[in-house]
Protein backbone atom coordinates (compact mmCIF):
# COMPACT_ATOMS: atom_id res chain seq x y z
CA UNK A 1 0.00 0.00 0.00
CA UNK A 2 2.78 1.93 0.88
CA UNK A 3 4.32 1.58 -2.73
CA UNK A 4 0.88 2.63 -4.32
CA UNK A 5 0.79 5.74 -2.73
CA UNK A 6 4.35 6.81 -3.44
CA UNK A 7 4.48 6.07 -6.70
CA UNK A 8 0.91 7.59 -7.02
CA UNK A 9 2.67 11.08 -5.19
CA UNK A 10 5.71 11.16 -7.64
CA UNK A 11 3.02 10.71 -10.38
CA UNK A 12 1.42 13.67 -9.32
CA UNK A 13 4.16 15.68 -8.31
CA UNK A 14 5.90 14.78 -11.97
CA UNK A 15 2.51 15.76 -13.90
CA UNK A 16 2.45 19.19 -11.76
CA UNK A 17 5.61 19.65 -12.54
CA UNK A 18 5.32 19.46 -16.08
CA UNK A 19 2.47 21.17 -16.05
CA UNK A 20 3.74 24.24 -14.56
CA UNK A 21 7.11 23.77 -16.65
CA UNK A 22 5.87 24.07 -20.44
CA UNK A 23 8.17 25.54 -22.64
CA UNK A 24 7.05 28.55 -24.96
CA UNK A 25 8.72 26.09 -27.39
CA UNK A 26 5.24 23.91 -26.79
CA UNK A 27 2.65 26.23 -26.39
CA UNK A 28 3.62 28.20 -30.07
CA UNK A 29 3.87 25.83 -31.96
CA UNK A 30 1.00 23.95 -29.98
CA UNK A 31 -1.69 27.49 -30.94
CA UNK A 32 0.24 28.32 -34.03
CA UNK A 33 1.16 31.99 -32.99
CA UNK A 34 4.43 33.67 -31.97
CA UNK A 35 3.27 37.06 -29.99
CA UNK A 36 5.63 39.62 -30.27
CA UNK A 37 6.00 42.52 -27.75
CA UNK A 38 7.93 45.64 -29.49
CA UNK A 39 7.74 49.43 -28.93
CA UNK A 40 7.65 50.58 -32.87
CA UNK A 41 9.55 53.89 -32.45
CA UNK A 42 12.76 52.65 -32.47
CA UNK A 43 14.65 53.01 -35.78
CA UNK A 44 16.12 51.28 -37.39
CA UNK A 45 15.16 47.59 -35.18
CA UNK A 46 11.35 48.71 -34.63
CA UNK A 47 8.89 51.17 -36.45
CA UNK A 48 5.13 51.15 -36.54
CA UNK A 49 4.21 52.53 -40.33
CA UNK A 50 1.37 54.88 -40.38
CA UNK A 51 -1.19 51.87 -41.97
CA UNK A 52 -0.58 49.98 -38.89
CA UNK A 53 1.92 47.45 -40.27
CA UNK A 54 5.91 46.92 -38.45
CA UNK A 55 9.11 47.19 -40.11
CA UNK A 56 12.81 47.27 -39.13
CA UNK A 57 15.39 44.58 -38.17
CA UNK A 58 14.28 43.00 -35.25
CA UNK A 59 10.60 42.61 -36.78
CA UNK A 60 12.35 41.16 -40.20
CA UNK A 61 14.40 38.52 -37.67
CA UNK A 62 11.29 38.19 -35.74
CA UNK A 63 9.31 37.32 -38.92
CA UNK A 64 12.23 34.51 -39.41
CA UNK A 65 12.19 33.15 -36.20
CA UNK A 66 7.86 32.57 -36.83
CA UNK A 67 8.57 31.11 -40.23
CA UNK A 68 11.28 28.68 -38.65
CA UNK A 69 8.28 27.65 -36.30
CA UNK A 70 5.55 27.29 -39.16
CA UNK A 71 3.64 29.99 -36.92
CA UNK A 72 1.84 33.36 -37.41
CA UNK A 73 2.79 36.57 -35.41
CA UNK A 74 0.39 38.61 -33.34
CA UNK A 75 2.26 41.98 -32.59
CA UNK A 76 1.48 43.31 -28.76
CA UNK A 77 2.61 47.11 -28.41
CA UNK A 78 4.14 48.35 -25.53
CA UNK A 79 6.14 51.50 -24.59
CA UNK A 80 9.89 51.82 -22.76
CA UNK A 81 8.95 52.79 -19.47
CA UNK A 82 6.48 49.50 -19.66
CA UNK A 83 7.91 47.09 -21.39
CA UNK A 84 9.52 45.17 -18.45
CA UNK A 85 5.34 44.99 -16.86
CA UNK A 86 3.97 44.03 -20.15
CA UNK A 87 6.73 41.56 -20.51
CA UNK A 88 6.49 39.88 -17.10
CA UNK A 89 2.58 39.62 -17.24
CA UNK A 90 2.50 37.23 -19.61
CA UNK A 91 1.26 39.48 -22.97
CA UNK A 92 3.92 37.81 -25.15
CA UNK A 93 6.58 35.15 -26.24
CA UNK A 94 9.30 37.25 -26.96
CA UNK A 95 9.73 41.38 -26.88
CA UNK A 96 11.88 42.97 -29.78
CA UNK A 97 13.31 46.18 -30.73
CA UNK A 98 16.63 47.39 -30.11
CA UNK A 99 16.66 46.08 -26.54
CA UNK A 100 19.45 46.62 -24.92
CA UNK A 101 21.68 43.90 -22.10
CA UNK A 102 21.00 45.30 -18.98
CA UNK A 103 21.36 43.69 -15.11
CA UNK A 104 18.61 45.11 -14.14
CA UNK A 105 16.60 43.60 -17.30
CA UNK A 106 18.54 40.53 -16.37
CA UNK A 107 17.09 40.00 -12.72
CA UNK A 108 13.52 39.16 -14.32
CA UNK A 109 13.93 37.54 -17.84
CA UNK A 110 16.13 36.13 -20.25
CA UNK A 111 17.96 37.45 -22.94
CA UNK A 112 18.74 35.71 -26.42
CA UNK A 113 22.59 35.47 -27.31
CA UNK A 114 23.61 39.16 -28.33
CA UNK A 115 22.21 40.15 -31.68
CA UNK A 116 24.77 43.23 -32.15
CA UNK A 117 27.29 44.95 -30.24
CA UNK A 118 26.21 48.96 -29.88
CA UNK A 119 27.07 51.87 -26.97
CA UNK A 120 25.32 55.04 -25.90
CA UNK A 121 26.83 58.15 -27.64
CA UNK A 122 26.02 61.65 -28.10
CA UNK A 123 23.61 63.13 -30.70
CA UNK A 124 24.33 66.61 -31.54
CA UNK A 125 24.26 69.27 -33.75
CA UNK A 126 27.31 68.91 -36.35
CA UNK A 127 28.60 72.51 -35.37
CA UNK A 128 28.38 71.14 -31.78
CA UNK A 129 30.77 67.97 -31.72
CA UNK A 130 33.68 69.21 -30.19
CA UNK A 131 31.94 70.41 -27.07
CA UNK A 132 30.14 66.99 -26.36
CA UNK A 133 33.23 64.72 -26.48
CA UNK A 134 32.90 63.59 -22.66
CA UNK A 135 31.56 62.92 -19.97
CA UNK A 136 33.00 66.11 -18.05
CA UNK A 137 31.71 68.04 -20.92
CA UNK A 138 28.58 66.76 -21.29
CA UNK A 139 27.86 66.50 -17.24
CA UNK A 140 27.31 70.17 -16.76
CA UNK A 141 24.10 72.10 -15.77
CA UNK A 142 24.40 74.12 -19.03
CA UNK A 143 23.36 71.22 -20.97
CA UNK A 144 19.79 70.19 -22.40
CA UNK A 145 19.65 66.80 -22.75
CA UNK A 146 16.35 65.13 -24.14
CA UNK A 147 15.45 61.40 -23.40
CA UNK A 148 12.59 59.25 -23.86
CA UNK A 149 11.30 57.70 -20.71
CA UNK A 150 11.78 54.55 -18.98
CA UNK A 151 14.82 53.10 -21.51
CA UNK A 152 18.35 52.47 -21.12
CA UNK A 153 18.95 55.79 -22.24
CA UNK A 154 17.14 57.88 -19.23
CA UNK A 155 18.79 55.42 -17.20
CA UNK A 156 22.33 56.16 -18.49
CA UNK A 157 22.01 59.86 -17.55
CA UNK A 158 20.46 59.51 -14.27
CA UNK A 159 23.38 57.59 -13.52
CA UNK A 160 26.43 59.73 -15.71
CA UNK A 161 25.31 63.26 -15.98
CA UNK A 162 23.41 63.90 -12.98
CA UNK A 163 24.07 67.84 -13.39
CA UNK A 164 22.94 68.55 -16.66
CA UNK A 165 19.28 69.47 -17.44
CA UNK A 166 17.61 66.26 -18.23
CA UNK A 167 13.78 66.77 -20.41
CA UNK A 168 11.84 63.40 -20.78
CA UNK A 169 10.39 63.52 -24.04
CA UNK A 170 7.34 60.78 -24.80
CA UNK A 171 7.42 60.71 -28.98
CA UNK A 172 10.45 58.66 -29.51
CA UNK A 173 9.78 58.88 -33.45
CA UNK A 174 10.38 63.03 -33.48
CA UNK A 175 12.53 63.43 -30.50
CA UNK A 176 15.52 63.71 -32.50
CA UNK A 177 14.06 66.97 -34.11
CA UNK A 178 14.49 68.58 -31.18
CA UNK A 179 18.20 68.69 -31.18
CA UNK A 180 18.25 69.04 -34.80
CA UNK A 181 16.20 72.48 -33.98
CA UNK A 182 17.84 73.54 -30.84
CA UNK A 183 15.26 72.63 -27.93
CA UNK A 184 17.56 70.93 -26.88
CA UNK A 185 21.27 70.44 -27.20
CA UNK A 186 22.09 66.69 -26.93
CA UNK A 187 20.32 63.65 -27.04
CA UNK A 188 22.44 60.50 -25.76
CA UNK A 189 21.61 57.33 -27.77
CA UNK A 190 22.87 54.08 -29.21
CA UNK A 191 25.72 54.38 -31.84
CA UNK A 192 23.60 52.35 -34.31
CA UNK A 193 20.27 54.60 -33.56
CA UNK A 194 22.10 57.97 -33.73
CA UNK A 195 24.23 56.93 -37.38
CA UNK A 196 20.57 55.89 -38.65
CA UNK A 197 19.10 59.18 -37.86
CA UNK A 198 21.59 61.33 -39.13
CA UNK A 199 20.09 60.37 -42.41
CA UNK A 200 16.88 61.84 -41.56
CA UNK A 201 18.81 64.70 -39.90
CA UNK A 202 22.00 66.01 -41.96
CA UNK A 203 22.55 68.67 -39.15
CA UNK A 204 23.06 66.34 -36.74
CA UNK A 205 26.36 64.23 -35.93
CA UNK A 206 26.32 60.87 -33.85
CA UNK A 207 29.91 61.80 -31.38
CA UNK A 208 32.59 59.20 -31.68
CA UNK A 209 30.54 56.41 -32.61
CA UNK A 210 33.37 53.64 -32.95
CA UNK A 211 34.37 55.06 -28.89
CA UNK A 212 30.89 55.10 -27.13
CA UNK A 213 30.69 55.77 -23.39
CA UNK A 214 29.25 52.89 -22.58
CA UNK A 215 29.36 49.45 -24.10
CA UNK A 216 26.44 47.64 -25.06
CA UNK A 217 24.41 45.04 -26.62
CA UNK A 218 21.20 44.05 -27.98
CA UNK A 219 19.24 40.94 -27.80
CA UNK A 220 15.64 39.50 -27.72
CA UNK A 221 13.60 39.53 -24.24
CA UNK A 222 12.94 35.84 -23.32
CA UNK A 223 10.91 34.50 -20.12
CA UNK A 224 12.64 33.79 -17.23
CA UNK A 225 14.05 30.27 -16.80
CA UNK A 226 12.34 28.76 -20.22
CA UNK A 227 15.72 27.20 -21.50
CA UNK A 228 14.22 25.23 -23.81
CA UNK A 229 12.60 28.56 -25.46
CA UNK A 230 16.02 30.32 -24.99
CA UNK A 231 17.96 27.62 -26.69
CA UNK A 232 15.85 27.56 -29.40
CA UNK A 233 16.10 31.14 -30.31
CA UNK A 234 20.08 31.23 -29.72
CA UNK A 235 20.05 28.19 -31.85
CA UNK A 236 18.14 30.12 -34.78
CA UNK A 237 20.00 33.16 -34.51
CA UNK A 238 22.96 31.64 -34.57
CA UNK A 239 22.30 29.78 -37.92
CA UNK A 240 20.63 33.18 -39.53
CA UNK A 241 23.90 34.71 -38.83
CA UNK A 242 26.05 31.74 -40.22
CA UNK A 243 23.74 31.78 -43.19
CA UNK A 244 23.78 34.91 -44.36
CA UNK A 245 19.80 36.05 -43.66
CA UNK A 246 21.36 38.37 -40.41
CA UNK A 247 24.01 40.41 -43.08
CA UNK A 248 20.54 40.08 -45.81
CA UNK A 249 18.31 42.14 -43.44
CA UNK A 250 20.58 44.06 -41.67
CA UNK A 251 22.22 45.73 -44.76
CA UNK A 252 18.62 46.63 -45.84
CA UNK A 253 18.92 49.12 -42.91
CA UNK A 254 22.26 49.87 -42.32
CA UNK A 255 24.44 49.37 -45.50
CA UNK A 256 25.44 53.29 -46.65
Amino acid sequence: MKTLILAGLLMTGTAAHAATTESRLDSVQQRGTLTVCTTGDYKPYTYLRDDGTYEGIDIALAESLAKSLGVKIEWEPTRWKTLMPDFLDGSCDIAVGGISISLERQKNAFFSEPITVDGKIPLVRCEDVARYQTIEQLNQPSVRLIEPPGGTNEAFVRRELPNAQLELFEDNTVIFKQVADGEADVMITDASEALYQKRNYPNLCAVNPDHPLQFSEKAFLLPRDDVAWKAYVDQWLRLAKNTGEYKRITDQWLAH
